[in-house]
Formats: structure tokens, sequence, C-alpha cells
């Protein structure tokens, strides 16, 4: 675990006994795991829900996973905040198996796509749709066919695109994530090998 300070807040709504709305006292930390060592990004667990619709309970307690885990739960959701630091040659240079470490250490080595000529080391697909919102910063979104730089207040809407994230900027990017759990139609879904 990454013992940085985390520089935002997760508060939790509730209802009290009498069906008031309370915010939830004494609920423990969010997951914060920094990925790959020094230079890679710190992943900050906000909350994820477990169905769609989601169970709205008087006292949500917090999440039930101690470690990170790349997608959101089977029909739910997931949200997460990341810092990208600046992109080093330490990125540039990663093989396909270290890029399937990486991802093996979120929880998802399948999410990995790295190859040989692919246009960034970290490429990677999920079987989800994630709003991304810059919070500060800029960072370039790869995909197999052309990039992008969002900066902050930009949002992104990726539809299970195989892509990845590279923080050319030379700061710190701060974004926030939503995910929820998709599945691929018949004309876009991976074909078996």
């Amino acid at each position: 675990m990454n013992e940085q300070p985390n520089l935002f807040r997760r508060i939790v709504t509730g209802h009290d006994a009498d069906g008031k709305a309370i915010i939830i006292p004494n609920l423990p930390p969010m997951t914060t795991q920094l990925i790959g060592g020094p230079g890679g990004p710190t992943f900050f667990e906000v909350w994820h829900t477990a169905e769609t619709p989601a169970l709205i309970t008087a006292q949500p307690g917090a999440p039930d996973e101690d470690r990170l885990v790349l997608a959101p739960p089977g029909n739910g959701t997931r949200i997460r905040v990341i810092e990208f630091p600046p992109e080093g040659e330490e990125i540039r240079k990663l093989t396909g198996a270290d890029a399937l470490a990486k991802f093996k250490s979120m929880g998802n080595e399948s999410a990995s796509t790295s190859q040989a000529g692919a246009p960034h080391p970290l490429m990677h697909r999920t079987q989800t749709v994630d709003y991304g919102i810059v919070l500060e910063g800029e960072i370039t979104m790869v995909l197999d066919r052309g990039e992008t730089t969002l900066k902050a207040g930009d949002v992104i809407i990726q539809n299970g695109t195989n892509h990845a994230w590279a923080n050319r900027s030379g700061k710190l990017c701060r974004m926030a994530f939503v995910l929820i759990d998709g599945r691929f139609s018949q004309e876009i879904a991976p074909t078996k090998k």
C-alpha cells in the first residue's frame, strides 16, 4: 500500500433509525495501491456496487474488497481515482510480460493487450463503459488508431475500447473514473484464439 496522503475525502450518506439522511461515520479507509513501484500510478478505490439496480440500504458499509480489482463487479459499478505521475522511460521500455504482470497485480491480467508494435506498452481492454473525468493536470488517451489529450475538466466516455493512458505533461494527473459492467456486442467481441 502506498502511504501517500489522500488529497480528497470520501463522504458516504445513509439514513438514521428515523429515515432521516445522515453522513455515515467511521467507515474504513479507501484501499490505496501504488502499481508497479515508484513512477507508477496510484489507485484510490472509492466505492463499488455489486448489482444493478444498486441496493440502497439505510447504513451502507464500505465495500468488502481489500485489494485492487480492475473491473467492477458483474452487473455493478466502481468509482476510483487514479493519480498518474509523468510517464518515464521505464514505462516506454515495458515488455509484454511486464505489462501482463502489472495487470495481474490489478486482478485482471486478461485485460492486457500489449504486443510488439502496439502504440503503448500498457494497452488494455475491459468489458466496461468507463466515464473518466480529469480533475487535475492532463493526460493522453492512446487508442489503436489515434490519441487525444485531455485536460482538467474534460470527460471521456470509454466504450470497451483498447486503450492506454500516457502522462506526457511532466506533472501529476488526477482522474476520477466510474466503471460500469458491460458486455461486448457480437460485432466487437474479442475473437478466441
